[in-house]
């Protein structure tokens, strides 16, 4: 019986009124996934204006424009490939699943893997210094996955654990058991507070003249605040456990050792900055 009266008296998902359809006018439908995507790319293309205003910025304007076009497709790509491989292999034997993609189902891993990718292809088709690419790129896409995780708690997905807190809550599409909205605590750490911690560093001291330690404070911070909030966090179905942690413990361990050795090593690649859109050079 107190399992019950904790039930009866948890927040109910369904009585806050929410809907994943943020425009409805029958023939046409926007959902709030979909605009967290678009106002998520949007923002990261002003951002990253702003930043190469700075003095030796590794790219100029005409770059970030193009782009754009390479990390959406690295987002969406490695996303959802990444969902497959880590998550949900059977569906190599059905490969037209893989593209039903408004079925949901898609890996942060994956998508951070895609965007590498991307840039990488990027910078040598312009022969634009990759690492230091991706210190910038990574301090625009905190937002982007704070509105992701608000579009994810609005569609009442993604929920977390079981839990008997005070603000815990039932989640119709799950089951009857009073669960933490994970989704909010991956909203406040993995991105407003990655945010905040990725905007002072790169406004506040010289690390985006040492190339890597942006990256590497980018990759070490996510990799720890997704490493605890898996703790709150249902783990997939299916999806065992190793070494006592999840699977999406376990692939944050390679972030964090592999952020770890860009910060330390970033000093020794520290070079004059000569600006790429032709601004004075930083030393």
């Amino acid at each position: 019986m107190p399992l019950l009266a904790d039930v009866a008296s948890a927040i109910q998902f369904k009585d806050l009124g929410l809907s994943p359809i943020a425009l409805d006018l029958g023939f046409f439908k926007i959902r709030w996934y979909s605009l967290a995507y678009i106002f998520g790319i949007i923002f990261a293309w002003w951002y990253a204006l702003k930043m190469i205003e700075l003095p030796g910025a590794p790219m100029a304007k005409r770059h970030v424009d193009d782009f754009v076009f390479y990390a959406t497709l690295g987002v969406i790509l490695g996303g959802r490939f990444g969902y497959v491989l880590f998550y949900r292999p059977d569906m190599l034997l059905s490969p037209g699943d893989i593209f039903k993609l408004w079925e949901g189902g898609m890996s942060f891993h994956g998508g951070v893997f895609g965007v590498i990718i991307a840039i990488v292809l990027f910078c040598r088709k312009h022969k634009l210094n990759w690492l230091r690419m991706h210190d910038y790129i990574v301090c625009t896409y905190p937002v982007g996955h704070f509105l992701g995780r608000m579009a994810n708690f609005v569609n009442g997905e993604l929920w977390g654990r079981e839990t008997d807190v005070s603000w815990g809550m039932v989640f119709p599409d799950a089951d009857a058991l009073v669960r933490h909205p994970s989704q909010l605590y991956q909203a406040g750490t993995e991105g407003l507070m990655l945010m905040a911690i990725m905007w002072y560093l790169f406004w506040k001291t010289p690390a985006r003249y040492d190339p890597g330690k942006l990256a590497g404070a980018f990759l070490v911070s996510m990799g720890i605040f997704r490493f605890f909030n898996e703790y709150f966090r249902e783990p997939d179905r299916g999806v065992e456990f190793i070494l006592g942690m999840s699977r999406g413990q376990l692939l944050c361990v390679p972030m964090i050792l592999g952020g770890i050795w860009l910060i330390a090593t970033a000093k020794g690649r520290r070079q004059r900055v000569e600006s790429i859109a032709g601004t004075n050079s930083v030393a």
